[in-house]
């Protein structure tokens, strides 16, 4: 077979942080197409490319098919679906435990109203006040809602306004939950924080650690002294105002901690909202936690959703920024590549650990849960309620043998 070799200069870039213990040369690699991968593109002259076929063949267009397919909506039994006047939102990833399954997700009650009311009691977003709760389900289906698990801290503490978008890692017998925190008052120029507490079993008692493990940079300046998030003098780092979605993995022998970073002053790219994510690092779970020198990692993605594949780690970027609703893959945990296009990313997505990941690229998307919005008629988005519901993924058949397989389904 005939073989036409590109050279392209790609970055293979080393995990990073000062205290990261996997480390790679960074050098250009030689990439080597063949010609059945042009054809699979349609590419007649490899000499005479365009732009888009050149863009094909370094994104890969003609080898990851078998991350291709669409996601899809299922309702849930129980408490936790739609409740007129009830937020429930954000569900973590589904562990489970002696046969039981559990999640944890954001709750409170109560109307919604934004900022600018003049009454700093008054909720703001529909995250705002919020307590983390949990839910347990025999069936992955039919849900119970157990109770609360974490509360705000005392008056004056880094999270005495609302603790909010949980996720869970059972690592050595324990349970870690982290989550965003606010400290009152809660206004456009806050920033905040993630938090943690640990458990030694699924229901509790949670301990709640003193300080937070991991805080915006704060590094921009803002400009005036109205409370306007846009307004600034320089915008700082990607996380200079928030540091959202903490997702923690035990990842080469030491803990990631996946975020969502925002900017002071945000503003608008190719892909709409200027929302990149981050991780940073530990060597011991409670911290400390080293932001990575290669952040941002991302240049797109709104809520966090991240899976061990195949030593690697690959990701569902959701809303906002040019790479939105893809599936990417990093061999490294740092370095993303874009694998798959798919019609709709489900909103906040919490995984189902005990799938075999290794199995298929998208085997850990087989089902899970997410939240949905109930939207009332002349409202805004953030006065409607929120409520949990279940997806899975449906891969697309391309072979035989698997349009044979899915007739057996």
């Amino acid at each position: 077979m005939k073989t036409f070799i590109t050279f392209l200069s790609i970055a293979v870039l080393a995990t990073s942080c000062n205290n990261s213990k996997t480390t790679e040369d960074t050098a250009p690699i030689e990439a080597q197409y063949t010609e059945a991968d042009y054809d699979f593109l349609a590419i007649g002259n490899p000499e005479k490319m365009s732009a888009a076929s050149k863009r094909a063949l370094r994104n890969n267009y003609h080898k990851n098919e078998e991350w291709f397919g669409k996601f899809n909506d299922h309702p849930l039994k129980g408490d936790v679906g739609y409740e007129k006047g009830v937020i429930r939102r954000d569900p973590t990833m589904v562990i489970k435990v002696d046969g039981l399954y559990y999640t944890w997700y954001s709750k409170s009650t109560g109307a919604t109203y934004g900022f600018g009311t003049g009454d700093p009691d008054k909720k703001v977003f529909p995250w705002d006040k919020t307590e983390i709760w949990y839910a347990t389900s025999k069936d992955g289906w039919d849900w119970k809602e157990e109770g609360l698990a974490v509360t705000f801290g005392p008056k004056g503490a880094y999270d005495d306004r609302s603790v909010f978008t949980p996720e869970i890692l059972a690592h050595q017998g324990k349970y870690y939950l982290v989550y965003q925190c606010i400290k009152a008052p809660y206004v456009n120029r806050s920033f905040n924080t993630v938090g943690m507490s640990v458990a030694d079993n699924p229901r509790g008692p949670w301990k709640r650690l003193e300080a937070p493990i991991l805080e915006a940079a704060q590094d921009g300046e803002w400009l005036g002294e109205e409370d306007n998030r846009f307004a600034v003098k320089s915008q700082g780092s990607f996380d200079s105002q928030k540091v959202h979605d903490p997702t923690l993995l035990y990842y080469r022998d030491q803990f990631y901690l996946y975020y969502k970073g925002e900017r002071m002053g945000e503003r608008n790219t190719a892909g709409g909202r200027e929302i990149r994510w981050g991780v940073a690092i530990a060597d011991n779970i409670e911290g400390p936690y080293i932001k990575s020198e290669y952040n941002p990692i991302t240049h797109s993605g709104h809520e966090l959703c991240v899976w061990p594949y195949k030593g690697g780690i690959a990701m569902a970027s959701s809303a906002d920024g040019p790479e939105r609703q893809t599936l990417q893959y990093a061999p490294d945990g740092i370095n993303f590549e874009i694998m798959s296009y798919v019609n709709w990313v489900p909103t906040a997505m919490g995984l189902v650990t005990d799938l075999d990941n290794d199995k298929h690229p998208t085997e850990a998307l087989s089902w899970g849960l997410h939240h949905k919005t109930k939207v009332y008629p002349g409202e805004t988005w953030w006065t409607g309620d929120n409520y949990l519901s279940r997806f899975s993924f449906s891969r697309n058949r391309n072979t035989k043998a698997e349009f044979a397989e899915s007739k057996k389904e």
